[in-house]
């Protein structure tokens, strides 16, 4: 897959930059350069190759999946001017 100076231009226009002629040609040479490194990637065999998240061997921290209110409530409208059972009180603003 290539790109080509016309793709470059249209996709700077809908990107809203601003590329002249000359950066058009050395982003479009750039681009396929990029694009011929995938290339090669695609190329690798991979077969019994397993998935990894990181380069070094590591075991997920994971913590129990419960919902909870956090018991916090008190806490958070602790600072509030006012609160009823929890809940903060403010002016009425609409009659």
């Amino acid at each position: 897959m290539s790109v080509d100076l016309a793709t470059v231009k249209r996709v700077a226009h809908l990107s809203r930059i601003a590329l002249s002629d000359e950066d058009a040609h050395r982003m479009m040479d750039e681009l396929n350069g990029i694009l011929g490194f995938v290339e090669q990637l695609s190329e690798v065999n991979v077969d019994g190759v397993e998935a990894m998240t990181s380069v070094t061997p590591m075991v997920m921290r994971k913590r129990e999946d419960a919902v909870t209110d956090g018991d916090k409530a008190a806490d958070i409208v602790a600072n509030a001017p006012e609160t009823d059972r929890n809940f903060f009180l403010v002016p009425k603003v609409v009659e």
